[in-house]
């Protein structure tokens, strides 16, 4: 591990494609819409957008919480646009996606969080792209199973709801959440519809020990969580909480390893991996994994 954190190490340098990035950015403005990738500044960002794929961010790109990790804006939440679920689906269509995630910032000034956008939204996408798994990176909805059941009904491929680190963390990375509230929520999604993939992850560099780690895994497993990703935390900007050490390859291999042979379906586990990194790949991979059941 590095723990002189005043540069980065070689492992964590990412180039761009500038054209790909202009034309995705030119179909969101033409669309209304907003994207994860550009708002959280994703590392991924070429990579993805290279490969015309991008991670829908609904509902506006104001948070009602403040998480001191992310760099999506918090403040004063925009009225939530009617057109927005078709224009996602427009934009899905218009990219040919195999596999589409869509999130959003926390909307707790909603009645339902907005639970039933991200419904219609899954509906429009089904609409016009029948062929197309879809993807919900959710927040926790104030952890209500009526949230929760608007969204589960409308029946995507995965849910996802990130954990996003150590329990004892909390307090000093995300104090608005709560760690037992998002187990509750991976937990109800699974017992609700045991057919929907349920997912979650964690960053590490945030003075998370290695036991944190595996009980983290541990608990997610015990929700009956299918998929778990492990990435490195990037300071956004000098305002967010800082780096306590950058992690080497090796050891996320070890961890990737380590949550495989617990019994998650699929582990995502580099410096690089954020959660909707490579989603596709396990959905690709349940989908083989049916078949073969069924043959």
């Amino acid at each position: 591990m590095i723990k002189n954190i005043n540069g980065k190490p070689k492992w964590l340098k990412v180039s761009y494609n500038k054209k790909s990035m202009e034309e995705i950015n030119l179909l969101m403005e033409k669309l209304s819409l907003n994207t994860v990738c550009r708002e959280a500044n994703c590392p991924n960002m070429g990579e993805c957008y290279k490969k015309h794929t991008a991670t829908f961010m609904i509902m506006g790109n104001q948070c009602t919480r403040h998480c001191r990790f992310c760099n999506v804006a918090h403040g004063k939440p925009l009225k939530i646009d009617p057109k927005e679920p078709r224009h996602v689906a427009e934009a899905v269509k218009q990219l040919s996606l195999k596999h589409v995630v869509v999130t959003s910032v926390t909307r707790d000034d909603l009645s339902d969080c907005g639970a039933e956008h991200f419904a219609e939204t899954i509906q429009e996408i089904r609409y016009l792209c029948p062929n197309t798994t879809v993807e919900v990176l959710i927040p926790d909805l104030k952890g209500s199973k009526r949230n929760l059941d608007i969204v589960i009904k409308a029946n995507p491929d995965v849910i996802n709801h990130n954990i996003e680190t150590a329990e004892r963390l909390y307090n000093t990375v995300r104090p608005e959440a709560d760690y037992k509230r998002s187990l509750s929520v991976l937990k109800y999604v699974k017992d609700k519809n045991p057919n929907i993939l349920s997912k979650t992850g964690i960053m590490v560099g945030l003075s998370e020990t290695e036991e944190e780690i595996y009980k983290v895994m541990d608990d997610a497993l015990n929700v009956k969580c299918d998929i778990f990703t492990i990435g490195q935390y990037l300071r956004p900007t000098k305002q967010h909480i800082e780096v306590a050490k950058y992690v080497a390859p090796e050891k996320f291999e070890r961890y990737r390893q380590a949550g495989m042979k617990k019994g998650f379906l699929y582990v995502a586990s580099s410096p690089l991996v954020r959660s909707s990194y490579k989603a596709e790949e396990a959905v690709e991979l349940f989908k083989s994994k049916v078949k073969k059941l069924n043959l």
